[in-house]
């Protein structure tokens, strides 16, 4: 594998436009239930990622869990830039700098799940005993330079075949910037 990581760096060296970022950073935890739950959950999910998260709403009724159409059911928070960077540093580091290789799709982006909030180092992720411990799910959305054209207004074009990220991109890109260990 470090025979194609290296053969892909040169690539990357020779036409930048090919070098895998991220997109951004979803953070996403699911309760199932409204009220005080709900309201831990975000106060933990600000003080880690430092964001004001966003309701998740149910879109179907579930009698049986208690479920209304159109009640709260999560939050979520969404990190781009350089603090979604940081961020997944953060969240690899509670992974042990682990990540397994059917967590990646097709189109190069990957998720992974965090068991306790408190694996996670830094400010905000403390224990606290009037919040708990919560868990969270983490996706990550990848791109290249020039995907903007999918996504525009004025002229959407398709992103070419050459052009688009794949798997072993987004692996050889994991290990060169973050030193992951894929399983």
């Amino acid at each position: 594998m470090s025979a194609n990581i290296e053969a892909l760096k040169k690539k990357w060296e020779e036409q930048p436009m090919l070098r895998p970022k991220i997109e951004s950073v979803k953070v996403n935890v699911s309760l199932g239930v409204a009220g005080p739950p709900l309201q831990r959950a975000k106060t933990i999910i600000r003080n880690i990622t430092g964001q004001e998260p966003a309701d998740t709403i149910a879109k179907n009724t579930w009698r049986a869990w208690g479920v209304r159409k159109g009640q709260p059911m999560g939050c979520t928070v969404t990190i781009r830039g350089n603090h979604a960077y940081e961020m997944l540093m953060r969240f690899f580091h509670a992974k042990n700098y682990q990540l397994k290789e059917r967590s990646i799709d097709r189109q190069g982006n990957f998720g992974f799940g965090i068991t306790e909030h408190i694996d996670i180092p830094g400010e905000g992720a403390d224990y606290d005993p009037n919040l708990g411990i919560i868990g969270m799910d983490v996706t990550v959305q990848m791109s290249r330079a020039g995907y903007r054209v999918k996504k525009r207004k004025y002229r959407t074009a398709k992103v070419g075949r050459k052009h688009t990220l794949t798997p072993e991109d987004t692996k050889a890109w994991l290990v060169d910037k973050y030193d992951i260990e894929l399983i």
